[in-house]
């Protein structure tokens, strides 16, 4: 499988990730957040933090973790974007959502987006999605906003110290709860 990019055709094709297909998500995750194209792209986040956003361990976790998988959508047999579904009772969390940056402004993250939510309702009843969002990300919070999602308030502290989230380019980090109905179609 290649990750090189193009913009998504009409045409996608979604399928649970498998233990073979590690290597090109972490590709991608990296391109889409740290990778050398990423400052050019919205959901760069090298003036947050640097280093590694993911590595083979933290996405072999994600597929392998019992209520869990990794969402890979490929265009034309490339992979061009993925996210990470958790069954956590009656709510799913939505995470590991990277699209890369040359397929990035032609509504596919809207598409991989509903998609996770349609996946979530029908597979585990999930009657809400979850997702933490690094809360000086104005701009990204915004995109979710207007997908249905909700600020919450509730933060957690960014796990200073731990290199597997990357090293902090700033003191102020924290993640911020957003949450949405899936009650209905979005």
């Amino acid at each position: 499988m290649t990750t090189a990019p193009h913009p998504a055709p009409g045409r996608l094709t979604f399928r649970d990730a498998t233990a073979e297909d590690v290597d090109p998500l972490v590709a991608l995750i990296e391109a889409a957040y740290r990778g050398k194209d990423a400052g050019a792209s919205w959901t760069s986040e090298t003036d947050l933090l640097g280093g590694q956003r993911t590595d083979v361990r933290g996405v072999l976790e994600v597929i392998e973790a019992p209520g869990s998988l990794l969402l890979m959508v490929e265009a034309d047999g490339v992979l061009v974007a993925c996210c990470q579904l958790e069954h956590r009772g009656p709510a799913a969390y939505f995470g590991m959502f990277a699209v890369h940056p040359d397929a990035q402004g032609g509504g596919l993250g809207k598409r991989v987006i509903a998609e996770a939510e349609r996946r979530a309702r029908a597979e585990w009843g999930a009657g809400e999605m979850h997702m933490t969002v690094i809360i000086q990300r104005v701009d990204l919070i915004a995109w979710y906003e207007r997908r249905g999602y909700r600020r919450t308030g509730q933060l957690t502290p960014f796990p200073y110290g731990d290199e597997r989230y990357g090293i902090p380019q700033r003191d102020d980090l924290a993640f911020e709860l957003l949450v949405k109905p899936l009650d209905r179609e979005a």
